[in-house]
Formats: C-alpha cells, structure tokens, sequence
C-alpha cells in the first residue's frame, strides 16, 4: 500500500494498492502533486496524489530500483537498480524523460557496482553515486551525465547496505554513513575527508543535514535508532 498523510493534522490524504514492494519514492521538485516509487519490479511509477492515479510508467530490464532522483527542473530523472552485468555499464543507472517515459541513457556508470543512493548538489550541476565499491562517483546533470573521473569520495565502507548520502545546504560538504556505524564528512572540491563521527554500533544507512538549521545533523542506522548531533 501507498499512504500519504499530512503532518500537522495526521489526516491520511492519499491511500491506493501498489502492485510491488516499494522501496525509493521521490515528489517532483516542480509538481507537488506528483510523486515516483520504485522497488521490486522492472517498473517505476509516477502518481498524481489529486485523482490516486498511475499517470506513467517507465520499463527497464531490472529486477529492483534502489533509488529515484529528480534532476533541475524535472523534467528528467535519474534511477539506479541492482542490474549488474557483464556489461557493466548496463542500466546500472538510466536517465529518463520525465513527461515522455523515453529512456534517455543506460550507459552513465561504467563499473561493476550497484548504486544504492544518489544526491543532487544544490547549486552545481552534478550529482553523486553512492556506490558498492566503497567509494562516492560525481557526475554531471547534463547530458551525457559524465562522470568526473578526477574525483572519487572514497574512505567509508559500503559493503552491500544501503547507505545514504547528502550534501550539506551549501553545498560544501558531501556527507555519508557507513557499514561500520561511522558519518563521514567530505570537502566537496577536494574530496578529502575532513571529518568522521563515531555515531552507530550498526551499520548507519543514513545521514542527513536540517535543510534550514545546518549545524543539526540527523543519523539513523540499520536497527531503526535515529540521533540527532549538533
């Protein structure tokens, strides 16, 4: 089930049966009607919240979607999904056409790790792959989504969990959790570690900055404990 409730009233105002495991969902960045979930199906989906209706539908050849990012203006997005071939660049991570359903690219990360997160920077062009190789690939929101081979955030452990990562309000910072329990903190431009928090016994899957008070930070780990760190 799909359920959105407000959150100063507790009212549910959207309910309707998904036909897969949802597992990433993501609201347009211009449409707040408008949302698109993934999971365990080869499909993705968007919905308008308005008339509880499926109004697209984008097909790969993946078993899962890990994760939805909208680029600037929505009018295009990213997923990443668990396709690992001997192809590596293989639908790893697909561009898509928001209002076509086309599929833009399948060829944007040519390595052979699944991507379980992806970040948009707040004020450049690029966006981040949190990756199964340990390490946190740039790459530019314009076509054709280059990656920036001159800059790897790499230092933090992965290791198959879903860890998230986010870049601070600024931009300056690019934060990520890890599969020891460990926040790590990375100078965006230099991509060199500048600081680590202790925050988890459990791996943490999550790491996330307050979007108007920055020095608050929000961690949750794999058991469900969220802290919050000033």
């Amino acid at each position: 089930m799909l359920n959105l409730t407000d959150v100063e009233t507790g009212t549910q105002i959207f309910s309707s049966k998904n036909e897969f495991r949802v597992s990433t969902l993501k609201f347009h960045v211009s449409e707040p009607n408008i949302f698109i979930c993934g999971g365990f199906s080869p499909e993705v989906k968007a919905w308008d919240i308005r008339n509880c209706k499926v109004i697209k539908t984008y097909k790969a050849a993946v078993q899962q979607t890990l994760d939805v990012l909208f680029l600037p203006e929505g009018k295009e997005f990213l997923t990443s999904t668990d396709a690992v071939s001997r192809d590596s660049a293989d639908r790893t991570i697909i561009a898509w056409d928001f209002h076509s359903s086309a599929k833009i690219s399948n060829q944007i990360f040519h390595e052979r790790y699944t991507c379980p997160s992806l970040t948009l920077h707040p004020r450049e062009p690029a966006f981040v792959a949190q990756t199964n190789g340990n390490y946190m690939a740039l790459f530019s929101t314009q076509r054709p989504y280059k990656i920036n081979k001159r800059k790897r955030y790499e230092g933090h452990k992965v290791e198959g969990f879903a860890v998230g990562c986010e870049f601070s309000p600024d931009g300056m910072l690019l934060v990520t959790g890890s599969s020891e329990g460990k926040v790590f903190f990375y100078n965006y431009h230099t991509a060199r570690i500048t600081q680590t928090l202790s925050a988890h016994n459990e791996a943490c899957v999550s790491a996330t900055f307050h979007p108007v008070l920055p020095s608050l930070l929000a961690t949750c780990d794999w058991t469900g404990d969220i802290k919050i760190w000033q």
